[in-house]
């Protein structure tokens, strides 16, 4: 067990590629919060949790199994990280920190997942979609704005 790592898992860099496409900014690991969540966003004063199923009990989750042998030392260190999280969650939520949890088997479907965190992190609109429309930069020349040709005024006077 010793090989099971706590931070930047493979579910873990997926989650923050995505947010970061999203165009959220955040930090990691912070030790100064209950729980060190794997994403900080304090800009949203929010936290994500990216939790497996296996190790943190995803409710319903086929992945969420119990091993067959050794169950008394399986079922009390597992009912352990499930009240783990619950204490952390409480505490951030009673620090004014959002919480999301983003369990590893909803990275099948990432546009659901965007759809989620976004909500979750910001409250606002999804910007983020296969179906997004091209946004104009400002430098792009503009059909509604001016003649298209730029006119120098001169200070020189004959």
């Amino acid at each position: 067990m010793r090989q099971v790592r706590s931070a930047n898992t493979t579910p873990e860099k997926k989650v923050r590629s995505l947010l970061h496409r999203l165009g959220f900014r955040f930090r990691l690991h912070r030790q100064d919060l209950p729980g060190k969540p794997d994403i900080v966003l304090p800009k949203h004063a929010s936290v994500v949790f990216v939790h497996g199923c296996f190790w943190h009990r995803h409710p319903g989750c086929p992945r969420a199994t119990i091993p067959a042998t050794h169950q008394d030392y399986w079922l009390p260190k597992f009912k352990r990280t499930v009240e783990r999280d619950k204490r952390n969650q409480i505490e951030l939520r009673r620090l004014g920190w959002r919480v999301a949890v983003v369990w590893e088997c909803e990275l099948r479907d990432l546009d659901q997942l965007a759809k989620r965190l976004t909500i979750a992190i910001a409250g606002g609109p999804v910007p983020y979609s296969k179906n997004v429309s091209v946004v104009q930069m400002a430098a792009e020349p503009h059909p509604g704005f001016g003649s298209g040709q730029n006119k120098r005024v001169s200070a020189d006077t004959d």
